[in-house]
């Protein structure tokens, strides 16, 4: 019995030869015209969904060297017979315009290669899940709805709760801290990030899936890079097991690391523009990983110690003596920004005064503040974000496609 999708169907007089595509791959269907379902055959239409059973019997040319010869046809979903997209590409057509096919996503994610992005997806998931297991973390489930923002700023989505405002999460920040404050020592989180952005590059959008990670009693920011090189290569690992054909190598430990001073003077020497002194534009991070790639044979690259500007108030400085800057990194692969990890500051007199620093209201932080008041552990963590990952493992054009249904500016459906 072969179930699916008709993927491919070609009607002759005598003979019809039918393509079911369902996960497994592609199968043919053979009907000739003294079978009892050739009328059923002849009145399909691609993309419906149909059960056909019968005899597999041996044929090299067919697609997996062997074809099926029905006894029975059944419709279980007739689609109709104008399709607002293709869902197979032939020959030299192109491929549909991405807004119509993620208006129909549902049929975009039809195409084998599409359900491959999210078969990739999970097995990289299950390898930084093992890393999360045999390191005895804990997973906890943050909520959407926030009493503040956790990243302060503008850039945040503001909802009605009964009475008063709410707002959605633009990071699990303060609930992983809390966790550290609880005794949980290490964490994982794998939640909704929302982004009130107006942005339309490659790179953002305004909902996407964040995997978090939280420790306790570090001795530096280091510790945190130390743990999250772990994970990427506990995911490569489990990608390069299922899918030995993709395009990727294992990384080897450590990481390069740069400061965000050492990167700027490469960035000079090479004639690269810099608009920003103290953050990388999407230039810079293209620049900065193609030379460590050329030095270093290396495709993914630290860039440590940000200015206090470009920091929350919740990062720690670097040091007494070295104020100006922040305890904070970001990691770079193939070119683009994955992930932003910081020592956490756990001393509430500090926090109190990097947040008035900032200009940052402390009466909406009270219950954050009131985490630190009664004893946490030294901490720090990271922010990932796999859309991203993904993108770059299978060399996407746009983080949309590594997506499942994509969330931005102007996009709020299906």
């Amino acid at each position: 019995m072969i179930q699916g999708f008709v993927h491919a169907l070609r009607v002759q007089s005598k003979i019809i030869f039918i393509i079911v595509r369902n996960l497994k791959g592609l199968t043919q269907v053979v009907v000739t015209a003294d079978n009892s379902e050739f009328e059923t055959a002849k009145n399909l239409s691609l993309e419906s969904v149909i059960r056909a059973t019968g005899e597999m019997k041996e044929e090299k040319n067919a697609p997996g060297g062997s074809e099926m010869h029905p006894t029975k046809i059944e419709v279980l979903s007739a689609a109709l017979p104008e399709l607002p997209m293709p869902v197979v590409i032939k020959g030299s057509d192109e491929e549909t315009e991405a807004p119509i096919r993620f208006d129909y996503r549902w049929l975009d994610l039809r195409k084998p290669e599409k359900a491959r992005i999210f078969k990739v997806w999970t097995e990289f998931e299950k390898g930084w899940r093992q890393y999360w297991s045999n390191n005895n973390f804990i997973q906890l489930y943050p909520p959407a709805l926030m009493s503040t923002p956790s990243e302060g700023g503008a850039e945040v989505f503001e909802v009605n709760y009964f009475d008063r405002k709410a707002y959605l999460a633009q990071s699990p920040q303060f609930y992983k801290q809390m966790a550290m404050a609880a005794g949980f020592e290490k964490v994982f989180m794998t939640s909704s990030v929302f982004r009130a952005e107006p942005s339309f590059t490659t790179r953002h959008l305004t909902e996407f899936t964040g995997w978090d990670f939280e420790i306790s009693y570090i001795e530096n920011y280091h510790d945190v890079m130390d743990a999250l090189e772990g994970m990427v290569v506990a995911g490569f690992k489990q990608l390069l097991e299922v899918f030995p054909d993709l395009n990727i190598s294992m990384p080897a430990r450590p990481f390069p690391r740069l400061t965000m001073v050492e990167a700027k003077k490469i960035l000079l020497d090479l004639n690269v523009p810099s608009p920003e002194e103290h953050d990388l534009s999407p230039e810079e991070e293209r620049a900065i990983s193609d030379y460590v790639k050329k030095e270093h044979n290396h495709e993914f690259v630290f860039i440590t110690e940000y200015h206090k500007s470009k920091s929350a108030f919740y990062h720690m400085r670097l040091a007494d003596d070295n104020p100006e800057r922040s305890r904070r990194a970001d990691l770079l692969y193939r070119g683009i920004e994955v992930t932003t990890l910081a020592q956490r500051e756990h001393r509430p007199e500090i926090l109190e005064k990097q947040a008035k620093e900032k200009g940052v209201d402390l009466e909406p932080l009270k219950d954050y503040l009131n985490f630190f008041r009664y004893g946490c552990p030294p901490h720090g963590g990271a922010g990932i974000g796999p859309g991203r990952f993904i993108m770059k493992i299978l060399d996407l054009p746009n983080v949309r496609e590594a997506t499942y249904l994509p969330r931005d500016v102007k996009r709020l459906n299906p």
